[in-house]
């Protein structure tokens, strides 16, 4: 498979997440961030986990850390963001999780750090804040904090799973994640948050479709994708999220689009093009180039395996 339509694969995994906020305001039970972050990663790693085979020595631990990382903090913090601010605000702040992730991966992995993809990182903050930031757009302390957090550990959580890349299928790769990010979610949930409210029909509806489509199906493919591709480049993919929710927004709930959020969608298709350019001129020379998987889904390279561990 080619690299244009890896990249395009992995596009749609973000294009999906636009519509979380969407689901969280209108469909779920409100005020409980921890419970519906939990319900939404345990069910589907479950259900993908009774599939594939289960992780083996070193891969318990690093399944632990990511699927902390990628799913337990990222996914509570970025649910109390969701709750506590307007999305627009939430959004422009998980904006900076490619800035984060240029940097880590210069600390981790040893990539070149380009004036030019700091600079398409930028790009892409600026042109969500335009997509969607309001004039009146409140700044409650706990939640930017929470989104810029959350932001944090999804891009630690992003380079560490380029570094560690197991010998398993993106599929596998998932379930593990995504059973380890439910299972520590689960004790503090009990803990931290009272009982669910007796549930509607609209919030079952609304936790499955986070679960086995924001959940199971985008994350194998945003997984496969990183085995493929460079962190930067698939982090930047990130951008493409407020775009998708302002869209729906435009074509399911009759929302105009002013000439500012129409730049900032131009802005933001722009930084993502760059990203990928300047990364694509990166490869020859730096010898970061991923490893393709094998037909067994083995994308692993000689030199990673003292790294090994799980997901994004």
């Amino acid at each position: 498979m080619s690299r244009s339509t890896d990249l395009l694969l992995t596009a749609t995994a973000p294009a999906i997440w636009g519509s979380t906020y969407v689901v969280t305001t209108l469909m779920l039970p409100q005020g409980y961030p921890l419970t519906v972050a939990m319900l939404r990663a345990l069910p589907a790693g479950i259900l993908l986990l009774a599939v594939r085979q289960l992780p083996r020595g070193i891969w318990w631990l690093r399944s632990a850390i990511l699927g902390a990382l990628n799913f337990s903090i990222f996914w509570a913090l970025l649910f109390v963001a969701a709750y506590r601010l307007p999305g627009g605000v939430a959004a422009t702040l998980g904006a900076i999780q490619p800035l984060i992730v240029i940097l880590l991966a210069r600390a981790l992995l040893g990539t070149p750090v380009r004036g030019l993809a700091v600079l398409a990182a930028l790009a892409g903050i600026g042109g969500v804040a335009l997509l969607v930031l309001g004039p009146k757009a409140a700044l409650d302390p706990v939640g930017v904090a929470a989104g810029l957090a959350s932001a944090a550990s999804m891009a630690l959580g992003t380079v560490l799973s380029r570094r560690w890349q197991p010998p398993v299928s993106a599929l596998a790769f998932t379930s593990w994640q995504l059973t380890a990010g439910g299972v520590l979610l689960l004790p503090v949930a009990l803990l931290a948050e009272p009982a669910l409210p007796p549930v509607t029909t609209l919030n079952v509806l609304g936790i499955a479709y986070l679960g086995l489509i924001g959940a199971a199906l985008t994350y194998v493919i945003w997984f496969r994708g990183l085995a493929r591709l460079e962190p930067a480049v698939v982090s930047s993919l990130g951008f493409l999220s407020p775009v998708s929710a302002v869209l729906l927004g435009w074509a399911l709930l009759d929302q105009r689009l002013s000439a500012a959020q129409m730049a900032g969608m131009v802005i933001v298709v722009g930084s993502v093009w760059l990203s990928q350019r300047v990364q694509r001129r990166i490869l020859p020379t730096s010898g970061t180039s991923p490893a393709r998987p094998s037909r067994s889904g083995a994308s692993a390279s000689a030199r990673h395996d003292r790294h090994s561990g799980i997901h994004r």
